[in-house]
């Protein structure tokens, strides 16, 4: 359902308003109102004063429907449903790994708290946990935690995270071992109303397959798409999209999995894992064609058409087991004022959704080549 539709759920016509209102006062005083005369001034200011409060009635009304209220009135109908608050923005995590310089003879503490940063100091990180260098050993892993919240801290490299700001004894270097994710901003009025509707399945305890998709989404809103199918008997797997068309991130499947895995969530005798999707490539290659009287620019269209070729590979990989459709970018080429397009490939490929307790598929580009084949006559 689309939120952008609004209902109205009384009109707001102004001439049939007005229409309505010089009516009963004809018929009242018996009097004819003429265009200019000054009952018909007065009829129209308090037609606009109706017409506010219907607005506002519309308005009202619109706000107490989850598929269109907005902000705040969203967030109050919350309480109607299984999820009562929007998810904040939460920060992104990672592994860093601490060494020393020598071994010792007792562990070395590294506090919670302790901070990291990265050679530009853009972010700064933490430790959310006491951790010891055991007896022996050179060094000792521990989970950062971004200090601010959001998707900004997604995707520093390994080894980026290596400028320690709290020193501690005996350090030596650190480094961060995993690409940092699961960082999410606050989620929107859209995100927010979709998980509203999925969280109806969250009610049931026997492990139905919307509920697992529920509590995984709940993890981050950077998740597009969760199947989850069972692969043998007792067994659940589940398999994440991200919004931008990639897999998972290791940081991202280890929330999936603690998510879904609590007692509360998961029935006893369910074994969950958290799995990659399979990746089927694709190349893009076609030539297009501008009628010769056309009166828009070879530059215009060529901008017309990167974009559209854009749009289709986002929506391609937007979802697990959508079919690699060339007939999709057609429709989207042709829209952009071209005559024809010759397309080499993609050719149509039926991917696994998953529903069949298989392994889903998601398309991924591997290759684009657009050529321009200049004019034709129509």
């Amino acid at each position: 359902m689309s939120r952008n539709v609004e209902y109205q759920f009384v009109s707001t016509d102004t001439e049939t308003l007005i229409a309505d209102l010089v009516s009963a006062y004809e018929k009242i005083t018996g009097t004819s109102v003429k265009p200019a005369s000054p009952e018909k001034l007065f009829i129209q200011w308090v037609a606009s004063i109706i017409l506010q409060e219907r607005i506002l009635n519309n308005y009202t009304g619109n706000q107490n429907i989850p598929s269109r209220a907005e902000g705040e009135n969203l967030d109050a109908l919350g309480e109607l449903f299984f999820v009562t608050e929007r998810p904040e923005a939460q920060s992104a995590v990672c592994t860093e790994r601490f060494y020393i310089s020598a071994t010792q003879s007792t562990a070395i503490l590294i506090p919670s708290g302790t901070r990291v940063t990265d050679t530009s100091n853009a972010l700064v990180w933490e430790t959310v946990s006491d951790v010891y260098v055991p007896i022996g050993s050179l060094y000792v892993d521990a989970q950062l935690r971004c200090q601010t919240p959001g998707a900004i801290g997604n995707g520093y490299a390994i080894g980026q995270l290596n400028n320690l700001v709290d020193l501690f004894d005996y350090y030596d270097h650190c480094e961060n071992i995993t690409v940092s994710d699961d960082g999410a901003d606050e989620a929107t009025d859209d995100e927010y109303y979709e998980l509203m509707r999925a969280s109806t399945d969250g009610y049931s305890c026997a492990g139905a397959k919307g509920g697992y998709v529920y509590f995984a989404k709940q993890v981050s809103t950077e998740i597009a798409d969760v199947v989850a199918n069972r692969p043998s008997d007792g067994c659940v797997a589940l398999y994440i999209l991200m919004d931008d068309g990639s897999i998972a991130t290791t940081e991202i499947k280890n929330a999936v999995l603690a998510a879904c895995n609590p007692d509360y969530v998961r029935p006893l005798t369910d074994r969950i894992s958290v799995a990659d999707p399979e990746t089927v490539n694709y190349n893009i290659t076609f030539t297009y064609y501008i009628s010769r009287d056309t009166s828009i620019s070879s530059t215009e269209i060529q901008q017309s058409v990167d974009a559209a070729v854009k749009e289709y590979t986002v929506w391609q990989c937007g979802k697990l087991g959508r079919d690699i459709n060339p007939s999709y970018l057609i429709g989207l080429l042709m829209q952009t004022g071209i005559k024809r397009v010759e397309l080499t490939s993609p050719s149509f490929i039926a991917l696994r959704d998953g529903a069949d307790n298989t392994v889903p598929q998601v398309a991924a580009v591997n290759t684009i080549a657009v050529t321009d084949g200049g004019h034709e006559d129509e």
